[in-house]
């Protein structure tokens, strides 16, 4: 996503101002002078760094709006800091895509702003798991959704995210594949491309019948909190609402909602459509980032369902990384330069 002018402000007044008219309604006011202070600090420090910021979706509104360079989902992010000529890049999003912006900026200084930046779907599989995998079902080609550690998709043949999963797979000279780690994710895209989702536990021979994805139990602790009773009650409630689920809740979710996909494709839905209410079944700052940029649309939230990977980064902590050059983040050559090949693969197809 485009860059927001007031990120290259380190004027304290011009940020708070402009905070005040787009994030009054998101943040405390009493907060906002102090978030202002804090933006200016960082947009004066990321010049003198020859830094840029890169904002996930799912940021905090102050954060995301008044200090990231380049904004949107982990694949856009990584794109477009190739793109960018600066010798630092901080990745304000959790580990795995840090990880992935090292993968593809190898000469470059990658910076995240906490060390408590994981996430449960990247920690539910291993490397070691792949190799199993492989080993059980050789010759089956392994498809790794995005939200994976380097190490995982240096043992996979290529890469996938939510909005281009059912390209990749049918890329694929096969009818069978493996595809890890998010279990909901295979059972939506198998729905989509008339496929059958088992599981390594159910195979009861080396290779699976065809049309089958070979799934993983693993699962985003936030999406799979989204229930089919939550969309009856909006639906109740807001009449109106258009409701928009991500690709990792639950198959049943994705099905009832009235669109599903990637972050990147929720934020250019709600931007085209005209409806006035909108359901998010994602984490909820996502929802405040729109709101923002879209005063005329409702965000009907349920705040309850927040990432706590993602809150840890924080204005403060982005400070922090810049004045100390702190915790970078590295990948083995060996690992890298596999796990580019996965990648690499993906980019090719979705270019």
């Amino acid at each position: 996503m485009k860059t927001n002018p007031i990120s290259q402000s380190t004027d304290v007044r011009a940020i708070e101002a402009w905070m005040m008219q787009h994030l009054r309604h998101l943040v405390p006011e009493i907060e906002i002078r102090a978030k202002a202070e804090l933006a200016a600090q960082i947009n004066r420090l990321k010049t003198e760094r020859d830094a840029v910021i890169l904002g996930h979706n799912y940021m905090e509104p102050a954060l995301y709006h008044a200090v990231a360079d380049i904004r949107g989902d982990s694949l856009e992010l990584c794109r477009e800091a190739q793109k960018a000529d600066r010798s630092v890049i901080v990745f304000c999003g959790v580990e795995f895509m840090a990880e992935t912006a090292k993968i593809l900026n190898p000469t470059r200084k990658v910076l995240i702003p906490s060390t408590k930046a994981g996430c449960s779907l990247a920690e539910s599989i291993t490397a070691d798991d792949v190799r199993r995998l492989k080993a059980q079902f050789p010759g089956v080609p392994v498809v790794a959704y995005i939200n994976t550690y380097a190490a995982v998709k240096a043992e996979t043949d290529i890469c996938c995210t939510s909005s281009s999963a059912a390209k990749i797979v049918a890329s694929l000279d096969t009818d069978t594949v493996i595809f890890i780690p998010d279990e909901y994710l295979a059972r939506n895209v198998a729905r989509e491309t008339g496929k059958t989702v088992i599981f390594p536990e159910q195979a009861a021979a080396a290779c699976p019948s065809a049309n089958t994805f070979i799934g993983w139990h693993g699962k985003c602790e936030v999406h799979d909190l989204f229930t089919v009773q939550d969309v009856e009650n909006v639906r109740r409630q807001f009449p109106q609402a258009v409701i928009l689920a991500h690709p990792e809740c639950p198959p049943a979710v994705a099905a009832a909602a009235d669109f599903s996909g990637s972050t990147s494709a929720m934020v250019r839905f709600v931007q085209e459509h005209p409806a006035p209410q909108y359901f998010l079944m994602t984490e909820c700052s996502m929802a405040d980032n729109i709101a923002a940029e879209n005063p005329n649309k409702e965000m009907i939230r349920l705040c309850s369902h927040r990432c706590p990977y993602m809150a840890t980064i924080t204005l403060e902590d982005t400070l922090a990384a810049l004045e100390h050059l702190r915790y970078e983040v590295t990948v083995p050559e060996d690992i890298r330069l596999r796990a580019k090949k996965s990648i690499d693969r993906m980019l090719a197809l979705t270019t």
